[in-house]
């Protein structure tokens, strides 16, 4: 059983004050108030054996403050067990803190679902090796602990396949606002990412802040004293009366649900999503859009508001194609079932891992953020017959690119008419072809294409080859066959990443 998550504990300590009759009313009191909520609720208990936890020069001494308690406020064992049995007959989980090894043994004998570790044992060695024999679930306390000690105790417990928990605490009776030292629970949530932090709490029962800040931090397990104010017993400054668990709890419930969906992201509501699209901008044809055009930033504008079904401005990613179906005319809507949708981002990250595996092949080092060019000629989804990924590095009087050739890839015929361009070949076999004339190239060759020259290139293996020109012009590739230069939308461009060749894009 997964005790952890949403755990209510309630300390009984020494508020029975020694009278059995007493802690029964207390747990009862506590079940009436516990039936609203859908929390899991524990109570607990500390056994002292007395005898030999005190020294026997000071077992009558009233002056020592922790001795006269223990003693005046001593149950027997009978006493121990029937509050046990009336917590397991409520159906509240059973805890108990030892605070020496026979308490351990008495632990077990009574048969408690957890054992609680006290903020003063928590490095108390010989008591947590007794503990780690049995098989009950533990709570840590780490009140006073420096992370020395509780990355010790944490180690101690994964070492013996514990199951366990550890809770922020601050050990002082009751703890001031200005010491709650909340953030503990983020230190602890972060060092200790695989065990369930918790709040052991000692602030005045007025104090109805501290848990909601606990449970938006991510605390799971909450402990609090708890007491009964009759006119033989009086109650102290950090322990709970029904009614105050009863509004701790009340302000609990509210935080859980103001934290609201944990651990995934939330998919929010349907007014949600209804107000969001209202705000968006829609896709608007700027000019007449004839059927087969692809929709773009150029052809299109964005404005409110928009109709339902209609193409926004949220779906034009770069990664996303919309090809008109049908002739849309100036200022109408572009409507979904006026395009057909095609998402070439799977297609283009698969490009981008085998181009990113091809340069730590070749060793050849880039810097950060240059522009990049996929050239699919016919279509991304002939890229690996026909293509190349092209990276601009610099275009000024002068201009160098980086063109990468995956195996098997060609580049078809073309010509510039304003600039003349050398290959030089860095790595992989490159075959070019001079107007009709061809010549297989090595790492370390170079190539010279003048102007007007027509030329295509391909590799069998893969190859990487500097383009180094004069300055480069737009519009000023000319393809022999129509079909590419018919092609507007033959280029993706992207922005090229150096941690791409450190690990996969996704």
């Amino acid at each position: 059983m997964n005790y952890f998550n949403n755990l209510f504990i309630f300390e009984m300590a020494n508020n029975h004050n020694g009278d059995v009759e007493h802690g029964l009313k207390i747990i009862r009191r506590m079940y009436d108030v516990c039936k609203k909520y859908n929390f899991k609720f524990a109570f607990k208990f500390q056994y002292r054996d007395i005898d030999t936890f005190i020294h026997p020069d000071y077992r009558n001494r009233t002056d020592v403050k922790y001795v006269k308690r223990f003693q005046e406020t001593r149950l027997s064992e009978t006493h121990q067990a029937l509050l046990k049995e009336e917590v397991m007959r409520l159906g509240f989980i059973s805890i108990c803190t030892p605070f020496d090894e026979i308490a351990v043994d008495l632990i077990e004998k009574h048969n408690f679902d957890i054992i609680k570790i006290a903020s003063c044992s928590f490095t108390d060695w010989p008591l947590l090796e007794k503990i780690a024999k049995t098989d009950k679930p533990i709570i840590a306390s780490t009140a006073g602990a420096s992370i020395e000690d509780i990355d010790k105790v944490v180690s101690f417990f994964e070492h013996r396949d514990k199951q366990f928990c550890i809770m922020h605490c601050v050990g002082e009776y009751p703890t001031g606002r200005n010491n709650l030292q909340l953030n503990q629970i983020d230190l602890l949530k972060n060092r200790y990412a695989n065990i369930q932090i918790g709040y052991s709490t000692h602030e005045s029962p007025d104090n109805l802040d501290a848990i909601k800040i606990a449970i938006a931090k991510g605390a799971r397990v909450f402990e609090r004293h708890v007491g009964l104010k009759t006119e033989k017993y009086a109650i102290n400054g950090y322990s709970s009366t029904p009614e105050q668990i009863s509004a701790w709890l009340d302000v609990a419930q509210e935080a859980y649900e103001m934290c609201g969906v944990a651990g995934e992201r939330l998919e929010g509501s349907e007014k949600e999503r209804t107000d969001l699209r209202g705000l968006q901008r829609g896709v608007f044809a700027k000019h007449g859009i004839k059927k087969g055009e692809r929709i773009v930033i150029e052809n299109s504008f964005l404005a409110i508001p928009n109709i339902e079904m209609q193409i926004t401005a949220n779906d034009m990613s770069k990664y996303t194609e919309f090809i008109a179906n049908k002739d849309i005319e100036i200022n109408q809507p572009v409507m979904r079932t006026d395009v057909t949708i095609t998402n070439l981002r799977g297609r283009v990250l698969q490009i981008v891992n085998k181009i990113s595996h091809l340069l730590m092949e070749s060793k050849v080092v880039l810097p950060d953020k240059l522009e990049m060019e996929i050239s699919h000629h016919y279509g991304i989804d002939m890229f690996d017959e026909w293509g190349a990924v092209i990276i601009n590095c610099i275009n000024r009087e002068y201009c160098k690119k980086l063109i990468i050739l995956l195996p098997g890839q060609k580049h078809p015929i073309h010509h510039h008419k304003m600039k003349e361009e050398t290959f030089h070949v860095l790595y992989g076999d490159l075959a070019v072809n001079l107007d009709g004339e061809e010549r297989n190239c090595k790492a370390g060759e170079m190539v010279i294409v003048e102007r007007e020259m027509k030329h295509s290139f391909s590799s069998a293996l893969g190859a990487i080859f500097e383009e180094i020109s004069t300055t480069h012009y737009k519009d000023d590739s000319f393809y022999n066959d129509s079909n590419v230069l018919n092609n507007k939308n033959r280029k993706t461009f992207l922005t090229f990443w150096s941690d791409w060749l450190l690990k996969p894009v996704s």
